[in-house]
């Protein structure tokens, strides 16, 4: 049985990107050296590993399906990059060290972003056709374009600047939408995208849709109980700051215990969507890693 070994998917992701960026001394170095200090400040790799795991769950290799991986951690750390500038949640510190602004400038952290996005669509329009095929690079390319743009990720990141120190009539619906397009998107791309690429049929793609869309709502609540939980040195970012900004969380929405309840039947439903599902076990496994609280 496949177990998911996020430790391993981590180094098989780290490779990937050390060959896919350019090289830090390469000209211009200094926007080259900003994307590689923001790639590897470390983090989980946790949704290229989905990718993977979802690939290897349906057939494929893993090394057919790395340019997408790392196409996808080029998407989430480009997100980081961007929501740790002064204009959106003005954070100092990402992963435990200073955030890419507070290193190398605003300026080049917005051309960090912009270049990192920019490879991630270099890499599946020029990597993947080396494994896959032409109409299945398009699919699983429209997937991850739909999953980062205002329909997305971006679309949640308005909708949570927008939602700040208002007094909203119905904040759970909202909330609902900020996490679920914010965070709940690009795991639910990377689900998708692993699956086209190894041939999974519509019904199987629509499980596999359901299970992440509770993942990825989980996987935000479960953030919200640790940053009013955590303190700044467990987190490796400013722990306390979404509430002294006055940004909707379930746990300002529900309280702690409320919170937590509301995990516990995302992870439940993650589970119920992947019954019907056969040789899911990893995905179980995975959302028993991103929802138990104290992981």
């Amino acid at each position: 049985m496949k177990v998911f070994d996020l430790k391993h998917y981590n180094l098989l992701v780290n490779e990937a990107l050390e060959l896919y960026l350019p090289a830090e001394k390469e000209h211009p170095s200094t926007i080259h050296a900003a994307m590689r200090y923001s790639v590897f400040g470390g983090g989980k790799r946790l949704r290229p590993a989905m990718v993977i795991a979802t690939h290897e769950m349906f057939g494929g290799r893993a090394a057919n399906i790395m340019p997408a991986a790392a196409a996808v951690e080029c998407i989430h750390t480009y997100s980081l990059v961007h929501d740790d500038l002064p204009a959106m949640d003005d954070d100092d510190f990402r992963r435990g060290r200073a955030s890419c602004h507070k290193v190398f400038g605003e300026a080049i952290a917005i051309l960090t972003g912009d270049a990192l996005l920019t490879l991630a669509f270099e890499l599946m329009v020029n990597r993947l056709p080396e494994f896959h095929s032409a109409s299945k690079v398009l699919q699983a390319t429209a997937e991850l374009a739909l999953a980062a743009g205002t329909y997305g990720l971006v679309g949640g990141q308005v909708v949570d600047i927008l939602s700040e120190n208002k007094e909203l009539a119905l904040p759970l619906p909202t909330l609902e939408y900020i996490h679920s397009h914010k965070t709940g998107a690009l795991l639910t791309a990377s689900v998708r995208v692993g699956a086209i690429l190894a041939g999974a049929v519509e019904n199987e793609l629509n499980l596999l849709t359901r299970y992440a869309a509770h993942l990825g709502l989980g996987f935000q609540i479960r953030d919200d109980i640790l940053d009013a939980t955590r303190n700044t040195a467990d987190l490796g970012k400013t722990a306390g700051k979404d509430n002294k900004a006055g940004k909707l969380t379930y746990v300002t929405v529900l309280g702690v215990a409320g919170a937590e309840e509301k995990l516990r039947k995302c992870h439940a439903a993650c589970y119920d969507a992947l019954s019907a599902l056969g040789g899911s076990e990893m995905l179980r496994q995975a959302a028993d890693i991103c929802l138990t609280k104290n992981k």
